[in-house]
């Protein structure tokens, strides 16, 4: 089944006291192209970002959100200078020697100094904090192409309604091809008698007239080929492949063959028809532009 190249997808995995959460935002684009945006910590996984996205992911403009999330709201954690506050243990001392008092130092009173007690950024195992992001990331593809596929079935509806359209019409126009030279043949005998007024006609020269005006309206080749582009677009839509490229090569050869057919008619119901295989051709590229 065919795939939409626009979805969403989240994925979240925690290790330690963090959790790491990834969104994928992802837009029709004639290749693959990811933009990933990580915390500055994670600056390094980009790469491996990129690469696992790719290996999953055909066409699509792709966008990828890491987030970090610690376990306490700010991010950061107390941490503690001992050899800090010795010196500032030490430091009381000897004021109090210094000064002939007694020395009762608590620890809450060399805790409450600067620099003893301040707070800093949990640190973090690039790693770990890789395996965790590729997991989360891992879920979020996951999502993202469930999304597609369900989008990719409805455009695979809508294409297959179009093609039939298109196949019944070139069917149509088919069978009026052969009557539009006998009306051709009509027209033109009725014509050449009333001006002849009773000349004897050429009937050779006649048949030729006719039969230069069937091969230069005859529009089997362009039928043949036409049908041949309607069953290869269907092959393509089955076969679960990427196949967004193909599909619009395909679509621009069928626009071709429809507007070749229009330029040899010279019968108004063969026109309408062309006419109508036209507009659904176009809104067949329309749609092709969205699968991946």
């Amino acid at each position: 089944m065919l795939k939409s190249m626009t979805g969403f997808g989240a994925g979240r995995a925690r290790v330690g006291e963090e959790e790491f959460s990834v969104e994928l935002r992802s837009l029709n684009h004639k290749f693959c192209e990811v933009k990933v945006r990580l915390p500055r910590e994670l600056a390094l996984l980009e790469p491996a970002v990129v690469k696992q996205v790719k290996d999953r992911l055909a066409r699509g403009s792709v966008e990828v959100f890491v987030k970090r999330q610690s376990a306490t709201a700010s991010g950061t954690v107390p941490t503690v200078d001992a050899a800090l506050a010795r010196e500032y243990a030490r430091a009381f001392h000897e004021v109090a020697e210094a000064l002939g008092v007694p020395a009762e130092v608590t620890w809450h009173q060399v805790a409450n100094q600067p620099g003893v007690v301040r707070l800093e950024e949990r640190g973090m195992d690039v790693e770990s904090a890789g395996q965790a992001v590729q997991a989360a990331l891992d879920q979020a593809l996951a999502a993202l192409e469930k999304m597609r596929g369900v989008e990719g079935e409805a455009i695979h509806a809508d294409l297959e309604s179009r093609l039939g359209l298109i196949e019944r019409w070139s069917r149509e126009v088919a069978e009026l091809s052969p009557r539009s030279v006998d009306e051709y043949r009509q027209r033109l005998s009725e014509r050449v008698a009333e001006l002849a007024r009773g000349v004897t006609v050429d009937e050779q020269r006649l048949a030729q007239e006719i039969a230069i005006f069937a091969e230069r309206t005859d529009i089997a080749e362009e039928m043949t080929r036409l049908a041949s582009h309607l069953e290869q677009f269907r092959q393509l839509m089955a076969s679960g492949e990427p196949v967004g490229r193909r599909l619009d090569f395909l679509v621009q050869e069928m626009h071709r063959e429809v507007n070749t057919t229009g330029s040899k008619s010279q019968h108004a119901d063969i026109s309408s028809r062309v006419v109508s295989m036209k507009a659904e051709v176009e809104r067949i590229r329309e749609q092709v532009q969205n699968v991946e």
